[in-house]
């Protein structure tokens, strides 16, 4: 299907930079942004506040209900979860180790692209996670696959947890992306791999503005980024 207005799909690993990246390509191009890692994190955080653990023997039982009537809206840089905001939770180190772990349920993940489709079946839409080239849209006009070392992403992620006010070590923080990178890939529902068709981009030695101008020059079809 070739839409009006564009989809954008963009994945990669965590911390790699694709969402401040998204954000601003959507931005710049006047198309609507979704963060659905944001999704994932705000399922963890119903899940917790009903009690469930990872290891709840009856863990789809108890989810299906909470699922089927969980209500996720974004305002600006703002999320929240059945009306209530939840911006500041979803950063935790903790719901984002719980988010990885949930996504690899079968109807977390069946419900989540439910709502994802929902939003972006229009088009005019930038939206990025780990799946969204290679199962919520396979067939999406442009995919990017958006990846940088293991030691920067540390950096990155540390510093964005400290500027939100978060005590955490880089050996901790380093723990917790090679976990997720680990549990991300390998996970036998929906893993995070790149596209046959997506245009990898390496942001390792790209300043941001380099890393958007990457993008916005397939999008666009022009060449406009100057030290690119």
């Amino acid at each position: 299907m070739t839409h009006t207005r564009p989809i954008v799909a963009i994945d990669g690993p965590s911390a790699s930079g694709k969402s401040s990246v998204a954000r601003r390509v959507a931005s710049d191009l006047a198309l609507t942004y979704l963060n659905t890692g944001a999704m994932y994190r705000a399922v963890a955080i119903a899940f917790k506040d009903a009690g469930i653990t990872p290891d709840d023997p009856k863990i789809e039982e108890r989810i299906a209900p909470i699922l089927q009537s969980m209500k996720i809206d974004f305002s600006g840089e703002k999320v929240f979860l059945n009306g209530r905001e939840v911006t500041a939770g979803i950063s935790r180190l903790d719901i984002g180790d719980l988010a990885s772990t949930y996504s690899t349920l079968a109807p977390v993940r069946m419900r989540m692209r439910e709502m994802q489709r929902a939003i972006g079946e229009t088009g005019g839409i930038v939206m990025e996670g780990r799946d969204i080239g290679t199962v919520v849209f396979p067939d999406a006009e442009f995919k990017f696959f958006i990846e940088a070392s293991l030691e920067i992403r540390t950096a990155r992620r540390l510093a964005q947890l400290q500027d939100n006010g978060m005590t955490s070590t880089r050996d901790e923080v380093l723990r917790e992306l090679a976990e997720r990178d680990r549990r991300d890939s390998g996970r036998a529902l929906a893993p995070l791999r790149r596209a046959d068709d997506a245009i990898v981009i390496d942001t390792s030695k790209l300043t941001f503005e380099q890393a958007v101008c990457a993008l916005e020059e397939v999008i666009q079809g022009l060449h406009h980024c100057k030290g690119a």
